[in-house]
């Protein structure tokens, strides 16, 4: 059973930095996409980054320039590189992963983590 066990969320001041992993837990064949998302209170859950298999990544405005997106093939890990956090940075962050679990299977399937909270605060 394929799993994506996040970790790296916690309580840091404005201007600090943090980095979240998602690793993925079971035996797959390959990843595509490797997504980060985040659910601010009373907010919808919005697109932060993405990378996808050839290494190229987008990111939304607000975290452009601060946010760096990654990926380690050879243990199948996304990480969030997060620097200058802000207030309004404050969200749970989830990881969504894009994954073929055996080589016969046509289209990824979409995975995501648990969630870990990231608070921004002085």
């Amino acid at each position: 059973q394929v799993q994506l066990v996040e970790s790296g969320g916690g309580l840091v001041q404005p201007g600090g930095s943090l980095r979240l992993s998602c690793a993925v837990s079971g035996s797959i064949f390959s990843i595509t996409t490797m997504a980060w998302y985040r659910q601010a209170p009373g907010k919808k859950r919005e697109l932060v980054a993405t990378i996808i298999s050839d290494s190229s990544t987008n990111y939304a405005d607000s975290v452009k320039d601060r946010f760096t997106i990654s990926r380690d093939s050879a243990t199948n890990t996304a990480y969030l590189q997060m620097n200058s956090l802000k207030l309004e940075d404050t969200a749970v962050y989830y990881c969504k992963l894009q994954i073929r679990v055996r080589n016969w299977q046509r289209l990824p399937s979409d995975y995501w983590g648990q969630g870990t909270q990231v608070t921004v605060s002085s």
